[in-house]
């Protein structure tokens, strides 16, 4: 595959654009839609490569995927194959999603057959543990973590499953999902704190939607706080029709984009209600003093006198990228602390997002599990996207207050989530020159 390098010449964005479908969200519908007994029409007019993964891996598993104008229609798998699929012809293909991966590793393993897992990128090297030894404890016989393919065979039994709450929620996330398809009830028990809880909430609200309730209470465990999720004994159920809503994580790119310039930006088809935990990057921007405002379903801010913040960012990770560039334009030093998952995302993103900074004549350090970037202005220059698409868009958005031509090299990376980035950052007025090697 070729790399594509893009140049940006120095401008800021200003107008209007729409928010992208929900990568967060159309996983998980997705995943349930194929369990679920009926059909589920699913309003999607957006994809990346990432969603696209799980597409493939739901049709190699059974279920019936194809393209509507609005999106995707699911015929699901039906009940009385789920315990027995065809054996696979092909290992399902997870690309390089995480997301992808750690949602099918409890849902295949709840099944009574022997299916592989496989991937690209770092994924390899992302962890599984301690839902690894979880499903095991269960019955799960799965090959050794850190190579593909990784061979799974179930079934799993029910009862209690134990994570602690500093791991990934896409763990806590996949066993609520793989639930519904184990024999005997299922209880999920999270040492507190727990950190991105609000990705929990949408698969709480995705389950919802397909008919399984999940319960929420908090007891303590030998002198420690637990969240316990007690899963209802209820089949999946399609709720027939269901919309993708529009996607914050990388509408943060925009208004973080917005908060650099005068005129501002403005992102349609957001729900300010919304459950996705990157609806924080509101108040994060009005805490670095920008402008922002909302009405119904769109989400929109402008510059205004922009200082340090120091931020507690273990809920929202994804979100260090498109702060970390406005951080770097505002006056005084910025602090994003309890970083430290984001060593284990598409890149090392602690030391991407600094060395990306740094590039282009920033400044940023970072120290343990702490991110520290001092404003100042920025000159331009070389950063090197290392195959994660949120290092490639946070560039975008420092391009906009460089004094100089900004390149990114690698750019092709933003189709993981976001494929036509680079066009709507042209329909913003960007001003990009574009190059394959």
């Amino acid at each position: 595959m070729s790399t594509m390098n893009v140049t940006i010449n120095a401008r800021k964005l200003a107008g209007t654009v729409a928010a992208v479908a929900s990568k967060s969200v159309a996983h998980r519908l997705i995943l349930l839609a194929a369990l679920a007994d009926g059909t589920t029409d699913i309003d999607c007019t957006t994809t990346s490569e990432d969603i696209e993964a799980t597409i493939s891996c739901v049709r190699s598993l059974g279920a019936i995927v194809s393209r509507t104008h609005l999106g995707l229609r699911i015929v699901g798998i039906p009940a009385t194959r789920r315990r027995e699929l065809p054996r696979q012809k092909a290992p399902l293909d997870c690309g390089e999603s995480g997301t992808t991966l750690r949602f099918l590793l409890p849902v295949v393993s709840a099944l009574d057959e022997e299916v592989e897992l496989v991937g690209h990128g770092r994924l390899a090297e992302r962890p599984l543990s301690p839902l690894y030894e979880e499903l095991v404890r269960h019955g799960a016989e799965i090959s050794a973590q850190g190579t593909f393919p990784l061979k799974v065979s179930g079934p799993i039994c029910g009862g209690t499953f134990r994570l602690p709450g500093n791991v990934s929620s896409q763990f806590v996330s996949g066993l609520l999902m793989a639930a519904p398809l184990v024999d005997g009830p299922v209880k999920v028990l999270v040492s507190e704190p727990v950190e991105s809880f609000p990705y929990i909430t949408l698969t709480i609200r995705a389950l919802a939607a397909f008919g399984v309730a999940v319960e929420q209470s908090h007891i303590t465990i030998d002198g420690s706080p637990h969240l316990c999720l007690d899963v209802a004994r209820s089949p999946l159920a399609s709720p027939g029709a269901i919309p993708v809503e529009g996607d914050w994580s990388n509408a943060a790119f925009w208004l973080a984009a917005g908060a650099l310039s005068f005129d501002g930006i403005e992102v349609t088809g957001l729900d300010s209600t919304s459950t996705q935990g990157d609806r924080a990057v509101m108040a994060a921007l009005t805490l670095f003093g920008a402008r922002v405002s909302r009405t119904r379903g769109t989400a929109s801010c402008r510059h205004e006198r922009l200082h340090g913040i120091d931020l507690d960012v273990s809920d929202i990770p994804d979100l260090v990228p498109p702060l970390a560039a406005v951080a770097a334009c505002a006056e005084g030093t910025t602090r994003l602390r309890n970083a430290g998952r984001l060593r284990l995302k598409e890149s090392d993103r602690l030391q991407s997002v600094s060395a990306a900074i740094n590039a282009v004549g920033g400044m940023a350090v970072v120290e343990d599990d702490c991110l520290v970037i001092t404003g100042r202005e920025l000159a331009g220059g070389t950063v090197e996207a290392a195959n994660d698409h949120r290092i490639a868009m946070m560039a975008a958005v420092m391009a906009c207050r460089a004094q100089g031509p900004l390149q990114v090299r690698g750019a092709q990376c933003v189709a993981k989530s976001y494929p036509a980035f680079w066009d709507d950052f042209e329909l913003l007025g960007g001003s990009i020159e574009k190059t394959e090697e």
